[in-house]
């Protein structure tokens, strides 16, 4: 049994099976035990069907081809780094330096049990500095980078990158699956930060829910200073979907609906960064809708 869940950085949080199938070129049956993560997988697709990278930027991965065909090759030692918010555990063949400091050998005591820190003081030396080092090469500020809109010829910009304003709430704290909801007042505003690559004529449909009595509020969507209006006049109001299914209570994640999408017509948006904001004009009812996301399809000329 291993420690941890998920959202833990404990081996049971993030270890899962790897399972790869190649009739024609992968033996049946091969087993691999050197450590490996996500990270190899784009190393090792590209080395498989020998596909050239694109770009100069070095990868934290390495091709698992020469293990996955059995070849007797050096594998040299490598460090696995697992981050999630404030916590890191890092991960070498043998050992696991957990995010509070111990010391665990995972060979013999996969549970993580009993902290060998003082048998093995090196050990936990070179880990200890090797995690000193890698939050100097992670990004010394948040992320503030924009969504991309209009690079590919459909961008879904979900609820969950989007920013509520006013009573507008997200239907749980976790970001999977969530909508909006509770969007009450015309004071209440949706945005998003993109970025738009290619100026153009963009469809905007909205993956929404509406009871019967809430149907007929008028929305808008703004861009610089492009604006599109639309009318919410077919309700759709599914039940939730997930909880009879659950074997445990959920901590925060949301449970789904199926939405229904709702085309407000064509929007011309120009290229450069800006906010993407939806809002209502008119509330019908006693709220406007349930939103899941927004999509843009870039409209050919």
């Amino acid at each position: 049994e291993m420690k941890g869940v998920k959202g833990s950085t404990d081996e049971g949080g993030v270890r899962v099976p790897g399972l790869m199938r190649w009739a024609s070129e992968i033996p049946a049956g091969t087993q691999i035990q050197q450590i490996s993560g996500g990270i190899d997988l784009l190393p090792t697709l590209t080395d498989l069907t020998n596909i050239n990278l694109i770009g100069h930027k070095p990868l934290d991965g390495r091709s698992l081809k020469p293990l996955l065909y059995g070849q007797d090759i050096d594998w040299p030692e490598r460090l696995i780094f697992t981050h999630h918010r404030e916590q890191i555990s890092v991960r070498n063949q043998r050992f696991r330096l957990a995010q509070n400091g111990q010391l665990y050998d995972m060979t013999d005591d996969p549970s993580q049990i009993n902290d060998v820190s003082n048998l093995f003081p090196e050990v936990k030396s070179e880990l200890n500095q090797a995690v000193a080092d890698w939050r100097v090469e992670l990004l010394p500020i948040k992320d503030g980078r924009p969504f991309t809109v209009g690079y590919w010829q459909s961008t879904s910009l979900p609820a969950r990158d989007g920013i509520p304003h006013g009573n507008i709430q997200r239907s749980a704290n976790a970001p999977n699956c969530s909508y909006f909801s509770n969007w009450v007042s015309i004071d209440d505003i949706m945005t998003w930060d993109i970025q738009v690559g290619t100026s153009g004529s963009y469809e905007a449909i909205l993956y929404y829910t509406c009871s019967e009595v809430d149907v007929g509020s008028t929305i808008e969507i703004t861009f610089e200073k492009q604006s599109l209006k639309g009318q919410v006049v077919i309700a759709h109001d599914p039940p939730l979907i997930g909880k009879k299914n659950d074997r445990y209570p959920r901590r925060g994640e949301s449970y789904v609906k199926d939405f229904k999408p709702l085309s407000l017509g064509a929007i011309e948006l120009p290229a450069g960064r800006g906010r993407l904001a939806l809002r209502a004009l008119e509330v019908a009812g006693s709220q406007v809708m349930d939103l899941r996301r927004i999509v843009l399809n870039r409209l050919e000329r």
